[in-house]
């Protein structure tokens, strides 16, 4: 619920789904409510659809920080606002609710593009990945790709399906469907059925209204890249700044991501703990702290390869770095947690019932570990990790150095 608003009161934006054959998929209570508004606020491809008589009609042509100002100057005003499909699922009704209250707003849902895309392929939602690539980075489909998996997507133009199929192509993916539904409900629908390797080497026009759908399939020899945290090292980009594998799969399990979490990692090195904390879990965000501006570099990339476009890169050295970041539900310390002031910086920001994390592998960081545990409690664990490596015509263990984890979780409500 936003900050904005008292329960009860008389909503006075009224959203209404539509479908691409205008008035026609309006329900009768839907279209009662378009007939009865005073002022319209919709796309222009759907004004020239409709006949809005001699109420005000203004062209949504604007972005949503443009959208919120206007809407704010007539507050209290009744405002109807025609959004296609279900305005409350990647629509403009769940970015309203973040600034009004939901007793401000009333919703009246048409069929969701995702809906209306599986009807037409006999796919059960619920076993579809659902996602929005309208006015987002393409790259957030990164982290969606794995063997079977199918997934309906939003996007913004033709263009969207062109970079999608990219992405699958050089993923390994260049024979999985792709199914663009072009215009549904309207009368200028069509559904064009390509692989992925089709669209990069054909690139076909595509009308910019429309909803991709994809049933990804991998070529021999295509990297897994589950969800679960512990990808290899070689999905990152890296200059032996890294927390290998073994390592991060364990500060992760204690890290905890949930959904819509924040974390901090700092002293980022190749961001390798941001980006798996964000493929982890729903809506998690996470802000990369490093002063190298060549590993920033890095994590940058890193990002947009593996499905995080969103991840916040703050240049600096903690704590100074860290003054005005929002507060996180967990933080990260890979490396200087033996650094004057870095501890208490990002003890203070932390959210209560947040979550601690941080590493050594020097004696000096270990000692401070051991010390701050004393004082705040939490698990103490010591990993060594050996690899098989070649030795001679054998095999041999090789180890890597041991690494102290100290995991908190900050007290208090």
């Amino acid at each position: 619920m936003g900050e904005i608003g008292t329960a009860g009161a008389t909503p006075w934006l009224t959203l209404i789904g539509i479908g691409d054959n205008g008035l026609d998929s309006l329900t009768q209570p839907a279209r009662a409510l378009f007939e009865s508004a005073r002022t319209i606020i919709a796309p222009q491809r759907v004004l020239d659809r409709i006949d809005c008589g001699e109420r005000e009609v203004i062209a949504w042509t604007f972005g949503i920080r443009q959208t919120l100002e206007l809407l704010m100057a007539r507050r209290g005003t009744p405002t109807t606002i025609l959004a296609t499909g279900d305005p409350m699922h990647f629509g403009i009704g769940a970015t309203l609710m973040r600034d009004l209250d939901a007793s401000e707003m009333r919703v009246i849902p048409s069929p969701s593009a995702f809906s209306l895309a599986a009807s037409r392929l006999g796919w059960g939602l619920q076993d579809v990945t659902q996602i929005s690539l309208h006015g987002r980075s393409v790259h957030g489909l990164a982290s969606h790709v794995q063997p079977g998996a199918r997934i309906i997507a939003l996007t913004s133009t033709g263009r969207t399906v062109i970079e999608a199929a990219e992405i699958l192509n050089a993923r390994g993916y260049g024979r999985s469907g792709m199914w663009v539904l072009e215009h549904m409900g309207g009368p200028d629908e069509r559904v064009r059925v390509m692989r992925a390797e089709q669209v990069v080497a054909e690139k076909p026009a595509i009308a910019d209204f429309n909803t991709l759908a994809i049933a990804c399939e991998p070529t021999p020899g295509a990297a897994l890249l589950s969800a679960v945290p512990g990808l290899p090292d070689a999905a990152f980009e890296h200059d032996g700044q890294l927390t290998k594998r073994e390592v991060r799969a364990v500060t992760l399990a204690r890290l905890g991501p949930v959904p819509g979490g924040l974390l901090w990692d700092v002293g980022a090195g190749c961001g390798s703990v941001g980006i798996e904390w964000m493929r982890a879990a729903r809506g998690a965000h996470a802000i990369a702290i490093e002063p190298v501006e060549k590993r920033r570099t890095m994590i940058a990339q890193n990002a947009i390869d593996l499905g995080a476009p969103g991840l916040e890169i703050v240049a600096g050295n903690a704590p100074d770095a860290l003054a005005n970041l929002k507060r996180p539900d967990a933080v990260f310390i890979g490396g200087g947690i033996s650094h004057a002031g870095v501890f208490e910086a990002v003890w203070d920001a932390l959210k209560p019932m947040g979550r601690l994390v941080a590493n050594a592998v020097t004696v000096e960081g270990e000692a401070r570990l051991f010390a701050l545990q004393a004082e705040h409690g939490g698990e103490l664990v010591r990993l060594q990790t050996s690899r098989a490596e070649p030795v001679g015509r054998y095999l041999g263990w090789k180890p890597l150095m041991p690494v102290t984890i100290w995991s908190v979780t900050k007290e208090g409500s």
